[in-house]
């Protein structure tokens, strides 16, 4: 079995640190959060994209993180897009070490958004189609209109109500992009279209950050009862249906079995939501509702801060930020802190389990993780 210890996040937003200085801001807080220092840890795992270090002129970023840390202890790097620090968090998992400490960290901000919207283009289409110039928000705007023509009850305003619910649990973080900016639901719905049926605020915003946590075999609070990465066809034109993501099925079936639980069990939820929609039909994949039944659950609330499934109680994507790589992490630690009862403005009712939910692309790769509280 293996724990958490220790985990720790940098405020999501615009940052003058570089990609390097943000992963060391975040581990140097996992590894006081473990009251641990670097001599205690036996291998890094670490995740950033390798585009976006380029532009700093620092594509070595394992033996940059070997420089920073003084450590020559195996640091291993892992990519999956945006699916990057939960794979990162899998794969530490699997390692034979006593103490792995993991990283995720890219800069986005400094970028024109051009540029970042070709590099995420190759992280979610073919070349082919990245010629015929389909870009992310098109792409995603394709499953949702795919999703609302197969189960037409569904619509909109459904997604705009989980924007404005992510917007509102975003207030209480401090360390969210949007904390303190209230952003109301008829705000969403009068947004511009971007790709239709999506507007501005069904899509998350690109932002500077890093995040950690260290993992270990010695016996802590928090269990990682459940890890799991699978992966899919790339262009989503070859799959045969995109109502449902088969790597998010399948990852949480798995992890679902190695921790002996069900999708009743799970109280509290950090699922990827790059788009409203992909939040929208991770609910349904995950087992939290019934196939084109998403939408009664959301108009009742279900998922909110007073619901009876709390998710993305960070803010997800859409409000708190995604610096890509770190997301995945930065699910762990709100989930980590809200099992521990020291989510502090985000905490709701103390939960025991809890699940986190990171995609890569238009569900290439996704990993699920479901932490157990084995606290008093």
């Amino acid at each position: 079995m293996t724990y958490i210890k220790g985990v720790g996040m940098t405020k999501f937003g615009i940052s003058d640190k570089l990609t390097h200085q943000m992963a060391y801001q975040a581990a140097v807080e996992a590894l006081r959060d473990a009251q641990m220092n670097i001599q205690d840890v036996d291998a890094i795992v670490c995740s950033s994209l390798e585009f976006f270090q380029s532009i700093e002129k620092q594509r070595h970023f394992p033996a940059m993180l070997s420089s920073m840390f003084r450590t020559n202890v195996p640091i291993i790097k892992v990519e999956a897009a945006c699916a990057g620090g939960g794979a990162a968090l899998w794969f530490a998992n699997q390692l034979p070490y006593d103490n792995v400490l993991v990283i995720g960290a890219d800069k986005l901000m400094t970028m024109k958004s051009e540029y970042i919207t070709d590099e995420f283009m190759m992280a979610a289409e073919s070349r082919y189609e990245q010629m015929e110039g389909l870009n992310f928000p098109s792409q995603n705007a394709l499953v949702a209109q795919e999703y609302m023509h197969k189960y037409p009850d569904s619509n909109m305003h459904h997604l705009a109500l989980i924007a404005a619910k992510n917007h509102a649990n975003a207030v209480l973080n401090p360390r969210a992009k949007f904390y303190k900016q209230p952003v109301s639901l008829e705000k969403i719905e009068s947004s511009p279209i971007v790709a239709s049926p999506l507007r501005l605020f069904d899509c998350s915003i690109s932002v500077d950050g890093g995040a950690a946590a260290v993992i270990t075999k010695d016996k802590t609070d928090v269990e990682i009862a459940g890890s799991a990465l699978y992966t899919d066809y790339l262009p989503t034109f070859e799959r045969d249906d995109n109502t449902s993501w088969d790597a998010t099925v399948l990852s949480s079936k798995d992890a679902y079995k190695q921790a002996k639980l069900s999708p009743e069990d799970i109280q509290i939820a950090e699922v990827h939501d790059a788009f409203t929609i992909v939040e929208l039909l991770a609910y349904e994949d995950l087992g939290f509702a019934k196939k084109g039944k998403a939408w009664q659950l959301i108009e009742k609330g279900y998922f909110n801060r007073d619901g009876k499934l709390p998710v993305n109680l960070s803010g997800g994507l859409k409000a708190k930020g995604h610096p890509i790589s770190a997301t995945g992490l930065a699910q762990i630690y709100e989930l980590t802190q809200q099992l521990r009862g020291k989510a502090g403005e985000t905490q709701v009712k103390r939960a025991k389990v809890a699940l986190s939910h990171n995609v890569g692309g238009a569900g290439g790769s996704i990993a699920t993780h479901i932490l157990k509280y084995r606290g008093g």
